[in-house]
């Protein structure tokens, strides 16, 4: 047996509940226009299996298959051969056979578009021709009140079934269009802003700057001697300290602020209406903080930080320029012993 949960499996759960809710309304439709020409049992037997036995068999087949969207495709078809076999054993009485085809036409448009509401026109011709074979050709030109009545379920329930089946799928993909574009720029390891997000929300606080609002500030951060760490106790453990440092940045830092991953071990952070001197002491306790940290894989594993920050200043021409004090003031904490937090001015902040 092929591997249930194949392609187009999700459409062809949404398709059972409304395949079975329209050929029950349909099987009103079709017994007030068949009822008059008094048809022969095998007739009603059809009906019934066409009913309330096929929308079960087309899921379980779908449900089975390997490709189930090709399946579930062939399914519609079958479809729309029904309703157009229905519309000519009903000698194309008026209602009866605009409701089934316009019903059927409705539904593939909606799960195909025009192509494939094309090729669900052609499957209802061929049902249309089958039952001419089968029935003496004729034409029913009156619906009677009867018929009328029992084609007003169908034309007020199932459009909006469909309807709601299509409003879901769209708050459905559009939930999915938010997380794609969420992933596109967050860093899967880290969970933080990966580089090119971060770069961006960097050019719009720059912007934000010049405009002449309140200042700002930048911090770059680099995990001393990560790669000895690496190299030293493996980088499912180097994984892990990335991970506490992120996890630390989201616990230090406030709602306002933004934390990304530069890229390997280098941080970033982009601290919104902060003088230097809070950013600072910010920072401080945050490498503070990390520094204290234990490790389960190893409890002599210890990590620390260096810091460089940078406030904005109007002498800055464009993000960059910001972007590479921040990176001088990093620089100058790493060459300087490293573990400590060093401002672009030049001027140690805290050293351990």
């Amino acid at each position: 047996m092929p591997a249930a949960g194949g392609k187009g499996l999700p459409l062809a759960k949404r398709l059972y509940k409304s395949r079975a809710l329209g050929l029950t309304l349909g099987f009103v439709c079709v017994v007030a226009g068949m009822y008059p020409l008094d048809p022969p049992k095998w007739v009603w037997a059809w009906m019934l299996i066409n009913a309330f036995v096929w929308p079960h068999v087309a899921y379980q087949c779908s449900r089975r298959a390997a490709n189930s969207l090709r399946t579930e495709r062939r399914n519609l078809l079958f479809d729309s051969f029904c309703g157009g076999f229905w519309v000519g054993a009903m000698h194309f009485n008026p209602l009866p056979s605009v409701t089934t085809l316009s019903m059927m036409t409705m539904n593939n448009v909606a799960i195909g578009g025009p192509r494939f509401m094309l090729l669900g026109w052609v499957a209802q011709a061929l049902g249309v021709g089958v039952a001419m074979l089968i029935f003496a050709p004729a034409y029913i030109a009156l619906t009677t009140s009867t018929q009328l009545y029992a084609c007003l379920p169908i034309l007020m329930l199932y459009p909006l079934a469909l309807g709601w089946i299509c409003y879901r799928q769209a708050i459905t993909l559009a939930r999915h269009k938010r997380e794609l574009l969420a992933l596109s720029r967050t860093d899967s390891l880290s969970g933080l802003l990966n580089h090119g997000a971060w770069k961006d929300h960097l050019e719009l606080e720059f912007q934000r700057c010049r405009g002449g609002q309140q200042g700002a500030a930048i911090a770059l951060i680099d995990i001393d001697h990560f790669k000895i760490i690496n190299d030293t106790y493996g980088h499912v453990t180097g994984d892990i300290v990335l991970r506490q440092l992120s996890k630390v940045l989201r616990q230090n830092l406030r709602a306002t602020d933004l934390a990304g991953r530069y890229g390997g071990d280098e941080f970033c952070v982009i601290l919104p209406d902060m003088p230097l001197g809070r950013a600072t002491e910010v920072m401080d306790a945050l490498r503070d903080r990390f520094s204290s940290l234990g490790y389960a894989q190893d409890p002599t594993l210890r990590a620390s930080l260096s810091i460089g920050l940078a406030p904005y200043q109007p002498s800055h021409g464009d993000a960059t320029s910001w972007l590479s004090d921040a990176d001088q003031a990093l620089y100058e904490a790493k060459s300087s012993g490293r573990n400590r937090v060093r401002s672009v001015q030049g001027s140690w902040v805290r050293s351990v």
